[in-house]
């Protein structure tokens, strides 16, 4: 079923939106997931969140790109979930880790402006995305928006393992001098 059609369903408060939801998108959710959480029930847990999100939000929204909109809502609960178990060991320690490497090009936005920098810091990040290499762009989405091991990310790509490192630590780089020509304060 094509997204234009599922959205018809939710607009109809049809339940089979559900279904088909989980249908076409349930593998897609389940992976951005299990890349942060690393466990199968917190997984599964944020996939059927993300089913009732979508349920409640859509309408009045009508999302341009299903996909985004469905990975976004999953992203998000995952992180919330993440930060409520956050314990080093659990998954593998990979979330702490690349949170730790973007914060090395990020600004901290605990201030009185956080909300209005924190969404002129996402238009500039996209900015600078759009402007990198698809190839490098994909692999700086996989490793810090899926938060993806390195080794998987080596593989997707056909790439050894520190090549993937070095990458990421050259965008992290140009990143960070990018948000500072702009005058962002890191």
């Amino acid at each position: 079923m094509k997204d234009a059609q599922i959205l018809d369903l939710y607009w109809e408060r049809q339940e089979q939106a559900i279904y088909e939801t989980q249908k076409a998108y349930g593998n897609y959710c389940y992976s951005i997931a299990w890349n942060i959480l690393y466990s199968r029930e917190d997984s599964d847990e944020c996939v059927n969140d993300t089913w009732l999100r979508a349920w409640n939000a859509i309408p009045p929204k009508r999302p341009n790109r299903l996909a985004l909109f469905l990975g976004t809502i999953t992203r998000n609960l995952s992180l919330d979930r993440w930060k409520e178990r956050h314990a080093m060991k659990r998954g593998k320690g990979e979330m702490e880790l690349a949170l730790d490497e973007l914060a090395e090009c990020l600004p901290d936005t605990h201030d009185t402006q956080a909300e209005v920098e924190a969404a002129e810091l996402a238009r500039l990040v996209n900015e600078f995305l759009y402007g990198l290499p698809e190839r490098d762009c994909n692999i700086f989405l996989r490793r810090y928006w899926y938060v993806e091991e390195y080794g998987d990310i080596a593989r997707r790509y056909g790439m050894k393992l520190n090549t993937v490192k070095t990458s990421l630590f050259r965008t992290r780089a140009k990143l960070r001098a990018y948000l500072e020509k702009e005058g962002v304060v890191i």
